[in-house]
């Protein structure tokens, strides 16, 4: 039911071009995957993330489970009918969020209590829990319970927190009860070498579908989460997809999968559409500026989705100003395409061979260093 396929790999990097398939079809990697927090991705409809090629999108447990709850959806038939999404889902733990959202919590070896940040009620979550509630959403892979170390952390608390990890993952393999939902394990580890090792070595023990790499993306500089994935990634199973949690800028994007990452998500392309800033090949454009005020050129001339076929950069710009929900979709359409279609690029570039030298064009139209 569920298999990773390995298409092509670079020759030149860690590279590789795969196919996962699931119960809801099948994706291929690498992946850019929009993250539908709540059970939808922010201003865009099912219908235009197929339009965009969006093949497997996210969802968050801790969300659905404080609002509206998993028996509520699993009553509706499940998140896919929930939210008529028929393409793959993931789903992740919620550990992120109890870590980073939560106002009070409190992490003991049973599970973890906190203080919703809704209404400031008390909830439990362990990884019992963390599974039960999954199951009931049914997603295609749902993540195991772990446990997200902040940046900076010291070594003492990393280990502790990427051993209770490893132990919380056991629990939740046998706290798993359907088979028609691939269960990930998740690397911890921080930001020392010896740990993120350690951590992978007790989750790769297990055979699962596929394994994430967590705690990275959390503040630590770029440089240090490359080191992290020149570290582990060598030693992660070449027959399993590579989950690198919480990354979705393009620079990232790129370096990630020259290391052999698989899978990817974000809220950046959503999150700076709201705030009136889009993705495009010449670099990042904050289109509610006034120097766009009469730009009637399309965001991004080398774009193909819908926001640049028929807009100009000053209707966008009036829009925003105006505070119309239209600029939300129509950003937030063109950011989620702007990263797809990159990934697809990417993709060609591997079967060309030329996945660096596409890099580093890239890097330079866009402005990085």
């Amino acid at each position: 039911m569920f298999e990773f396929e390995l298409i092509k790999e670079d020759p030149r990097s860690k590279a590789r071009i795969g196919k996962f398939h699931t119960p809801h079809g099948s994706f291929e990697t690498p992946v850019f995957m929009p993250v539908g927090t709540q059970a939808t991705v922010k201003a865009v409809t099912p219908k235009e993330l197929e339009e965009i090629n969006a093949q497997i999108i996210l969802s968050n447990t801790y969300h659905l489970y404080l609002r509206p709850g998993h028996n509520l959806i699993k009553e509706a038939g499940g998140l896919h009918k929930f939210m008529n999404w028929n393409r793959p889902i993931l789903t992740d733990s919620g550990g992120f969020q109890v870590f980073s959202l939560a106002e009070l919590r409190d992490i003991k070896e049973e599970g973890v209590t906190f203080q919703s940040h809704l209404d400031g009620s008390t909830h439990f979550l362990s990884p019992e829990r963390v599974m039960e509630i999954q199951n009931a959403l049914g997603a295609d892979i749902i993540m195991a319970f772990d446990e997200c170390a902040p940046y900076p952390a010291d070594y003492e608390y990393v280990k502790r927190s990427a051993e209770r990890t490893s132990r919380w993952l056991k629990r939740c393999i046998q706290a798993h009860r359907r088979e028609d939902q691939a269960l990930f394990g998740i690397i911890q580890g921080g930001t020392y070498a010896d740990l993120r090792k350690m951590s992978a070595e007790s989750v790769l023990e297990h055979d699962l579908p596929g394994y994430a790499i967590g705690g990275l993306s959390v503040g630590e500089p770029k440089p240090v989460m490359y080191d992290m994935l020149d570290c582990i990634v060598p030693i992660m199973p070449k027959n399993k997809p590579r989950y690198l949690m919480g990354v979705g800028s393009p620079d990232c994007l790129l370096e990630g999968v020259l290391r052999g990452v698989d899978m990817f998500d974000c809220v950046l392309p959503t999150r700076v559409a709201r705030n009136g800033t889009v993705l495009t090949s010449r670099g990042k454009v904050v289109v509610r500026n006034a120097a766009y005020e009469r730009d009637f050129s399309a965001l991004d001339p080398e774009c193909d989705c819908y926001t640049c076929k028929n807009f100009t950069r000053a209707y966008l710009r009036h829009l925003i100003k105006a505070n119309e929900i239209l600029a939300s979709v129509l950003l937030s359409i063109h950011n989620l395409r702007f990263l797809i279609r990159l990934m697809e690029k990417v993709k060609q570039a591997i079967w060309n061979e030329n996945l660096i030298e596409f890099r580093n064009d890239f890097f330079a139209k866009f402005g990085y260093e």
